[in-house]
Parts: C-alpha cells; sequence; structure tokens
C-alpha cells in the first residue's frame, strides 16, 4: 500500500497536530514534510502531495478539493502569531511589506485594508530580511513563529485575527487539511482522531516544546489564540473570507462547507 503523502505547515501551532499524528496508528502510513505555507500550498496544487495542512487561500485554485478533517489552524479573536508591525498608526502607514509565506495572510491583510482600516498604502511583496525595511511610514505584516514576541519590539501591533473579528464579528480559518482527490473512509477517520489526541495532548506536548522568544507564552498562545475545531461559525468566516476574494466556490467545496 502507497503511503499517504502529507505536507503540513512548520509552525509551532501545528505541533500538537503532527505530534497527534505521529503517536498514532497511521505513523507508518503516511510520508511527512514540514513546510512554509506557500510551498504547502504550491505542493498540493502540483500534485506532489495527496493531503496537506494548506493556506485556505489556495481552496479556489484546486481543482476538486476535499476538507477532510473536523481540525484547522484558526482563530476567534486575537491570534498573535499574525500580525502588522509598525512605528506609526495604521491609518499613517504609506508602504507595507507582505509576508512571502503565505498568501491567506496577504489576502486577509489586504482584505482589512479596505474594508476596515479603509487605508490604502503601497504594498511590497517581501523577501527574505523585509523585517529590517520596518521603520518611519514603513509596516510589515509578519506571520508564524518569527512574530512571537515582536510586539514588544514595535510600538504598534495590529493582530489580524482581531482586526477580522472586529470587522466582521467571525472567527478566522488560516489552514486547513485539503486532499486533491477522495481518501478511504478508514483513513479519514484515524487521521481526525489522531489529530484530536494530539490536542488533548497539548499540556504535556507543551513541556517538550520550548518557546522560540522568552517573552511569549507557548501555552497562553495554545490555550487562548489559536483555535482548532474547525465548526460552523468558522465555515461561515471561511466562505466570507473566500467571497470577499472574489472567488468562485467550487462544487466539492461547497459540499465541505455545507454551503447551498
Amino acid at each position: 500500500m502507497d503511503k499517504v503523502k502529507i505536507t503540513a505547515v512548520s509552525y509551532l501551532n501545528t505541533k500538537p497536530l503532527l505530534y497527534g499524528l505521529l503517536q498514532s496508528e497511521l505513523a507508518d502510513q503516511i510520508e511527512l514534510s514540514l513546510d512554509i505555507p506557500s510551498a504547502c500550498a504550491q505542493k498540493l496544487l502540483n500534485q506532489e502531495a495527496d493531503l496537506g495542512l494548506v493556506p485556505v487561500a489556495i481552496l479556489p485554485e484546486l481543482k476538486t478539493p476535499h476538507i477532510i478533517s473536523d481540525f484547522c489552524i484558526g482563530t476567534d479573536g486575537t491570534v498573535a502569531t499574525v500580525c502588522l508591525f509598525s512605528h506609526c498608526p495604521v491609518e499613517e502607514i504609506e508602504t507595507l511589506y507582505l509576508d512571502y509565506h503565505s498568501r491567506t495572510s496577504v489576502e486577509l491583510t489586504k482584505i482589512l485594508l479596505k474594508n476596515h482600516w479603509q487605508v490604502n498604502p503601497k504594498l511590497i511583496a517581501a523577501k527574505p530580511g523585509y523585517e529590517q525595511e520596518i521603520k518611519g511610514k514603513t509596516a510589515g505584516l509578519i506571520i508564524g513563529d518569527r512574530a512571537m514576541g515582536l510586539h514588544k519590539t514595535y510600538p504598534y501591533c495590529y493582530d489580524l485575527g482581531q482586526a477580522w473579528k472586529d470587522y466582521c464579528g467571525l472567527p478566522f480559518v488560516f489552514a486547513l487539511w485539503v486532499s486533491n482527490k477522495p481518501l478511504a473512509t478508514d483513513f479519514v477517520k484515524a487521521f481526525n482522531q489522531a489529530l484530536k489526541s494530539g490536542i488533548e495532548g497539548i499540556p504535556q506536548l507543551s513541556f517538550l516544546i520550548p518557546s522560540p522568544n522568552p517573552d511569549f507564552d507557548l501555552r497562553n498562545y495554545f490555550d487562548h489564540h489559536i483555535n482548532y475545531h474547525f465548526e460552523s461559525k468558522k465555515k461561515a468566516a471561511l466562505t466570507l473570507f473566500l467571497n470577499e476574494m472574489n472567488h468562485v466556490i467550487q462544487p466539492t467545496l461547497k459540499e465541505s462547507l455545507q454551503i447551498v
């Protein structure tokens, strides 16, 4: 039997999910690679992976996306690791560097700039090292582990999870487990059970994973900023987000999201 090729985001917020998988009966049935979100997306698009924890912005680009899990990387308010950092208020920002790690956060930023903050700074696709350019009226979107603890470095920090909640009153979904083909029912059932076990193991796992920044409380992050359950409000939020991106939602995705 061929192993299921899985690509997953390499950030700390995925570690409980991966811990559950690697401790489960599925460990010998999968081939796992860890990548930044944009690389996960590309692997799924290129058919280099069967299943991925991928940024939701790529969903409309997949011919037959199947959301196969009850779990996700989401938040209901402050997420703490997807933020605009600046030395000036958002209404004074003239130039904004957009993190190259994930298109979902970039698209979310564009939506919030236009519809929530109602500002129109010059947007620049960032390259490695762009953090050094954040000064004066030049700001930057920084996501993932690199954002941990940076709220003490910059006088202004705009959390995109909270900004989205302020904008529409809904939680947000950053990444989902998506396959580009149907997977066996037994595999999907065992997969979800493994993820559930990993989330339940967060108290123990928190002792094993060091925080990348002494000013960042990793247990508090897992318990209060990351929300792993892909429930009805998150499905509504995802539908709104894709609509705001002006993308057509394919039939298989509508079925997964229970859209009529």
